[in-house]
């Protein structure tokens, strides 16, 4: 299940790598053959194993590759590979809906932060960043006409890259054509949490009527897969969905938004 090492090193771009996965396997080839021929210089080093020297020489003393520092981040946190069953691959997917639904992740560094809503307090969003591992801090709490918003302290630029690879977009949202599959690889009670999390934090709120409604500006075929969501985790039937999608008072109920 994503995040992997593997997807989380493509959200990084290289001037020498096409791939940056590539330069991930290669600096682990040059740590290892160094570790198993401690005398070996650079030049000695680059032959074995087909690279240029000058590369190899800051590998062998202390550069680590960017992508290389985010993996280590992220297995230090306990992000990568999580099992679809674990605490932490909910964790992921429940603060993965608060980003979709509330917040945001800058293509330029991948920074993230998340808004609080009418139905979505800082509190709550603060527990969702704290399962996985990172304390917070509220960004614009003071900053007039400006939306605050709970941000990572540490490690947040790598929890942003780690979402990405799971499949939230960096940058613009409104060209999201359906939800990230990683909603599908979790258990039914997650993928329930994710709707329910996404729906409190876009659906509309009526005083004279217990229906809501999603509004965001998605392609119809995200508000679709939604939908395909919701049937699969309630009974109460679901309502109309076009361009935006309807809950019924009965749905709205049995996923506890109110």
């Amino acid at each position: 299940m994503d995040p992997t090492a593997k997807a989380l090193s493509r959200t990084y771009s290289d001037r020498v790598y096409p791939d940056p996965w590539d330069k991930v396997l290669d600096y682990r080839r040059v740590r290892e053959y160094a570790a198993e021929h401690p005398d070996a210089g650079r030049t000695r080093v680059g032959r074995a194993l087909d690279l240029p020297p000058g590369r190899v020489r800051g590998w062998l003393k202390d550069t680590v590759p960017d992508p290389v520092r985010g993996i280590n981040v992220a297995i230090d946190r306990g992000w990568l590979d999580p099992d679809p069953d674990s605490e932490i691959a909910a964790a992921l997917v429940e603060l993965l809906a608060h980003v979709l639904a509330g917040g945001s992740i800058t293509a330029r560094n991948y920074s993230l932060g998340v808004a609080p809503g009418e139905r979505v307090d800082g509190k709550e969003i603060r527990d969702a960043f704290e399962r996985v591992g990172v304390e917070t801090r509220t960004r614009n709490a003071d900053a007039p006409g400006r939306a605050s918003e709970i941000v990572p302290t540490c490690d947040g630029t790598v929890l942003g890259r780690c979402l990405v690879a799971m499949g939230a977009p960096a940058g613009e949202k409104t060209t999201l054509e359906q939800l990230p599959a990683v909603v599908w690889d979790v258990p039914r009670p997650v993928r329930r949490s994710f709707a329910q999390i996404y729906v409190r934090h876009r659906g509309l709120k009526f005083s004279d009527k217990a229906t809501t409604q999603v509004q965001v500006k998605r392609p119809d075929s995200f508000i679709t897969e939604l939908r395909d969501l919701l049937d699969d985790v309630l009974d109460a039937p679901i309502g109309e969905a076009n361009t935006r999608l309807t809950i019924s008072a009965d749905a709205a109920r049995e996923l506890g938004v109110e």
